[in-house]
């Protein structure tokens, strides 16, 4: 079934810290009317790099997640910088969290993060035939670099320390993606 999008009869915005928070004041086809909310990222979009060691393994970094007051498995990830493409921001990022660069980086999809309330997309790329290089980041202790084998993604997921959606959902995708290249 193909709906009509609600009508949008009015945004106020808010500044919300690092995002733009908009309040809509909806109509639906229905006639029902109803007030949504949702945020904004300020920025130019972020990328989630799965980067490949070899054929068969994953490298992850282990980090301080605030918004669970621990350390977290996950995938190199960040924000993208002004003049810089969702390539050159994935390299980039690789280079500071885990120490290497890619030579052959590939944009497979956008992920979002939340998409009932926020419009933040990060781009998913895998990054492979890489090489030892690191860039100071800003992150404030370096980031532990663990390798994975992707056979074993099974076991990752049931970890109490690796929770974050975007990373489940691109180690799937990305292993898919690579089973169709091979």
């Amino acid at each position: 079934m193909t709906r009509r999008l609600p009508t949008i009869h009015r945004i106020t915005e808010h500044d919300a810290g690092p995002y733009r928070l908009e309040r809509l004041e909806l109509e639906f086809a229905n006639g029902e009317r109803r007030n949504y909310e949702r945020l904004h990222g300020r920025g130019h979009g972020a990328v989630i790099v799965v980067p490949m060691l070899d054929a068969d393994t994953v490298l992850l970094v282990r980090e301080y997640a605030a918004g669970m007051h621990r350390y977290e498995l996950g995938l190199v990830k960040g924000r993208i910088d002004a003049g810089e493409t969702a390539l050159q921001a994935a390299d980039r990022e690789l280079k500071e969290e885990a120490g290497f660069g890619a030579r052959s980086l590939t944009l497979l999809r956008d992920l979002t993060l939340a998409p009932t309330y926020m419009s933040h997309t990060a781009q998913l790329v895998i990054a492979r035939d890489l090489y030892p290089e690191r860039l100071p980041g800003d992150e404030p202790e370096e980031l532990e670099v663990i390798p994975w084998k992707l056979d074993a993604l099974h076991e990752l997921i049931l970890r109490e320390d690796f929770s974050e959606g975007r990373s489940i959902a691109a180690l799937f995708i990305a292993r898919e993606w690579l089973r169709m290249q091979a």
